[in-house]
């Protein structure tokens, strides 16, 4: 393998990640917690980096008071001679949260950085420096990529477990050293209360860290905010943030479950029923909390494209924003679709674009599983499938539309990873075997989740002729992370040969299934 080994960024960021973990988290989850004893500001909730490329990067960090963000970065722990970043004013409009572009950046190279957080009337004072470090894609093929991805945290009332020591499958998938993260949505569950214990089968008990913010579903802004925040009170989880760089999308748990632009809410949970305005507070919080390029413009979206050097580019989706309501999806026609017209056409002209070797569509939702929508107690369809093997129907036909433009403009490469269901499988989409029959083979893999409830295994459509190659799920129902089927994907692509390699790993980082695709096909 020409990938770079596990090299010793682990052993370089264990004293920092140490002094980094070592800050204490506050008890409660409020504006400006309590732990600033010095009166200087802290930033206890670590620090993240993201949408990281061959020569830029995002930081992020979160104060405990107003203060202005700076972030020195350096080729080495020991910041000899380093570079300073002055980042923006933080302030309660942001929930005292702040994003620091750095630009500039050598390639492939291991970045070392600290932010510091100044008092805005007296920029001497500054809080206790904290650390993280990234690697730039490298613009050489030769050094390989290496990246995890999976989604879904914090779901069907499994939060934070002490006992079982808090989000553990974060050191799992930080022990491989990846380049980059890749969550493919759900990274909150804004609709998911958290009650202090659960009941398990086998007179167990499952424990909860709770909050004032998880005790409902997330309605106002400071909800939703308190939600993200929830995340961050685990220790593995603020660790993997510090040493491992993301890539972020959403789902439909960041506002509520299976939602759709224009739905109004039957449930009775919620005093605010309209989902526009909870989308619209779900996404200002979405956007605070997380490092993403394109929220940070006018008009900013979640859909973007990531260059990762020459080996890969990723293109990330957003389902949710510009899907139609969710309906039995059987029509004869669909301009809305899942995507929206104007993502679609976004997506092909990228792909057309797109020099890498290897096209990675982060797909939020999977395309031949069935996933049903009976919320309002009618049988629709949540994702794009509805069931029907025959020709595309409803949201079916953008996805036809999109295999056929991969197919006569030949472009090679692509591999489709999503989460969302709970489970971790493997498809091989095979024209021989589906109605539709216009397209290439191609790869989707599944895995998933985090930190939440896993379930059966959904039906698959035949409409694009999906062979499932490899399963692993439970039989029944919302099983907790106690017993398993927690599971992470790994994908390793070599800068020799060019091949991809897909591991598909259980919570504790075994081994399930691998998958060796070779570089240069149509399709995959």
């Amino acid at each position: 393998m020409s990938h770079r080994p596990f090299p010793g960024r682990r052993s370089v960021l264990r004293g920092s990640l140490a002094a980094s973990a070592a800050l204490s988290l506050p008890t409660a989850l409020g504006a400006a917690p309590a732990f600033a004893r010095s009166g200087r500001p802290k930033a206890g909730w670590g620090v993240q980096a993201g949408d990281v490329t061959c020569d830029s990067g995002l930081v992020w960090v979160r104060s405990d008071r107003p203060a202005r963000m700076i972030v020195e970065t350096s080729a080495t722990e020991s910041f000899r001679n380093p570079c300073r970043w002055h980042g923006p004013l933080l302030g309660p409009g942001t929930d005292f949260t702040g994003t620091t572009p750095l630009r500039g950046l050598p390639s492939g190279e291991q970045i070392h950085y600290r932010v510091l957080l100044a008092d805005p009337d007296d920029p001497r004072r500054t809080g206790e420096p904290v650390t993280g470090s990234f690697r730039t894609a490298s613009a050489k093929r030769r050094d390989g990529v290496r990246f995890v991805w999976s989604g879904d945290l914090a779901g069907q009332g499994w939060g934070i477990n002490p006992d079982l020591g808090g989000y553990r499958i974060y050191e799992a998938m930080g022990a491989l050293d990846p380049d980059f993260f890749l969550c493919s949505g759900d990274n909150i569950y804004a609709d998911g209360p958290l009650t202090e214990t659960v009941a398990l089968p086998g007179g167990r008990t499952w424990r909860n860290i709770t909050t004032q913010e998880k005790a409902k579903v997330a309605e106002t802004l400071a909800e939703f905010r308190g939600n993200f925040r929830y995340n961050l009170l685990d220790e593995n989880l603020r660790a993997f943030n510090a040493r491992v760089p993301s890539i972020i999308q959403w789902d439909d748990h960041e506002v509520t479950n299976n939602w759709y632009p224009g739905e109004i809410l039957g449930d009775t949970r919620y005093t605010e029923k309209n989902v526009d305005v909870l989308a619209s507070r779900a996404r200002r919080a979405f956007s605070e909390y997380f490092p993403i390029s394109t929220l940070r413009r006018p008009g900013g979206r979640v859909h973007r494209v990531q260059h990762h050097g020459p080996l890969l580019d990723v293109f990330v989706l957003d389902m949710r924003t510009y899907r139609n309501a969710n309906s039995t999806d059987d029509q004869p026609t669909d301009p809305q679709g899942i995507l929206g017209r104007e993502q679609l056409e976004w997506l092909k002209r990228e792909l057309s674009r797109s020099r890498a070797v290897w096209k990675v569509i982060a797909s939020d939702m999977p395309i031949g599983l069935v996933v049903p929508d009976t919320g309002d107690g009618k049988p629709n369809i949540e994702a794009v499938a509805q069931g029907d093997p025959g020709r595309p129907l409803g949201r079916e036909l953008q996805i036809a539309e999109l295999l056929r433009f991969i197919k006569h403009r030949r472009i090679t490469g692509t591999v489709w990873l999503t989460a969302d269901v709970h489970y971790t499988s493997a498809q091989h989409y095979l024209p021989s075997k589906a109605a539709f029959t216009d397209f290439e083979p191609f790869w989707e893999f599944v895995s998933g989740p985090l930190n939440a409830g896993a379930f059966p295994a959904n039906t698959l459509d035949g409409t694009f002729g999906p062979d499932r190659v490899f399963i692993k799920a439970p039989t029944t129902a919302n099983v907790s992370p106690a017993d398993g089927y927690q599971f992470f994907g790994e994908v390793d692509i070599d800068g020799g040969s060019g091949e991809l390699t897909v591991r598909l790993r259980e919570q504790d980082g075994t081994v399930l299934f691998t998958q060796v695709l070779q570089p240069g096909r149509v399709g995959q």
